[in-house]
């Protein structure tokens, strides 16, 4: 997919571009916004102060998505019940505090002793094996489990829920005009009937899960969501504190792992830490492109392009984490860097909501592995890298490290 620039190329569905889109990204950052249509009009945006002036600027652009089919299906799993991506305020300010209680500071710090209890219980299986697969042994299973407790979900059911959001990440990869796969319908059902009950059980007998907080929030503030509101946010609260923390263990293990003088440096002082998982998100990014999907609602001049009403913006995180007016050396892994205001959470109203809980598991992860594996280093550094079907979602299929 080309606009009239040549040298320029955008195509998500292509697998050379989605292994390695960075290269890409080069004439956004360099140049103007570029515009196609694919149904609609859509901006593709790549500058860093042109992507914070979209996502900060709340009366020129609206999360309410257009009615295209290719776009509503990406959501067809909430069956149009609001949700944080795709609303305003004032009901985004709503849906954000009503869950805004479990994700800051200091309930997501309660969690740090459960966290490394299952980090470490996971990284022992993979050393007394003698072998380190970092997906299939901890990036997969640590977020799915650290989110299904503080849901009240039972351990027979992680493996099942991974399954789950791994079908509805798979249809998130169908191109424009292609039918959702029936893998993903039918995750899509079974994900909700599961909820759907769960909901139901937690409104007789209330416990102390994040659901039952939820539905504890309707009662004392008055503005109850409806059944069908707090069903999505369930749902959306399992894939999101899924898939993104997912995406950076995976991506950060394999950016150490190229990088062995970083690994080295990390090794030997653990302060680095908490700048190496702020690189790890502004480098390789779990999340490529906002969620958000901004769409203009007022003829809007950015760039010297004009955008008209009516069209989705695609703020590309991951290339204005790449842009050098505003990070030195951008294309290098640099686990010293500081500052780092990047983008990978996305930023304004939007930014996301489970940004502390990624950054506590990831630190978890990184910590524990490095203590665990003091050899830890790639496998086979010449092994081809294979990607999940997403762009949006950006993450390995599979890792091997030795150890």
């Amino acid at each position: 997919m080309s606009d009239q620039t040549p040298e320029f190329y955008f195509n998500p569905w292509d697998e050379a571009f989605k292994a390695n889109p960075y290269p890409y990204y080069k004439p956004l950052i360099e140049g103007p916004p570029r515009t196609l249509n694919l149904m609609l009009p859509i901006a593709l945006v790549g500058k860093y102060e042109s992507a914070v002036r979209i996502l900060t600027d709340h009366d020129t652009f609206t999360a309410v998505k257009p009615d295209v089919p290719w776009i509503q299906q990406q959501f067809e799993i909430f069956r149009g019940a609001p949700i944080l991506q795709n609303t305003d305020p004032p009901i985004h300010t709503r849906l954000r505090r009503v869950i805004g209680r479990a994700f800051n500071p200091h309930s997501v710090g309660a969690l740090e002793p459960r966290i490394r209890e299952i980090t470490s219980d996971l990284l022992d299986r993979s050393k007394a094996r003698g072998e380190f697969e970092v997906m299939a042994d901890l990036a997969n299973p640590l977020p799915v489990m650290v989110i299904a407790e503080m849901l009240g979900v039972p351990s027979e059911k992680y493996g099942q829920f991974k399954e789950w959001c791994d079908a509805f990440v798979a249809g998130q990869t169908v191109p424009p005009g292609s039918p959702v796969p029936d893998r993903t319908k039918a995750a899509d059902d079974s994900l909700r009937e599961y909820f759907a009950s769960e909901i139901e059980k937690r409104k007789k007998r209330k416990n102390s899960d994040l659901i039952s907080q939820m539905i504890a929030a309707e009662d004392q503030d008055g503005e109850a969501l409806t059944p069908e509101g707090l069903l999505a946010f369930v749902v959306l609260l399992l894939i999101a504190g899924n898939e993104t923390t997912t995406n950076l263990i995976g991506n950060g293990m394999l950016a150490l792992g190229q990088n062995p003088d970083a690994l080295a440096r990390l090794r030997s002082d653990l302060t680095l830490l908490p700048r190496a998982i702020e690189e790890m998100m502004r480098y390789d990014g779990p999340i490529q492109v906002s969620l958000a999907l901004p769409v203009v609602r007022k003829t809007f001049e950015i760039e010297g392009v004009k955008l008209e009403p009516g069209t989705l913006v695609f703020v590309i995180l991951a290339a204005a984490n790449r842009d050098p007016t505003r990070f030195a050396n951008p294309d290098s892994f640099d686990i010293t860097r500081d500052p780092n205001p990047h983008l990978a959470f996305g930023e304004g109203i939007h930014h996301c909501l489970g940004a502390p809980l990624a950054r506590l598991e990831g630190r978890i992860a990184f910590e524990l592995a490095l203590e665990k594996f003091p050899y830890l280093r790639l496998a086979d550094p010449a092994a081809p890298l294979r990607y999940k079907g997403s762009y949006f979602f950006r993450g390995l299929s599979e890792l091997k490290m030795a150890i």
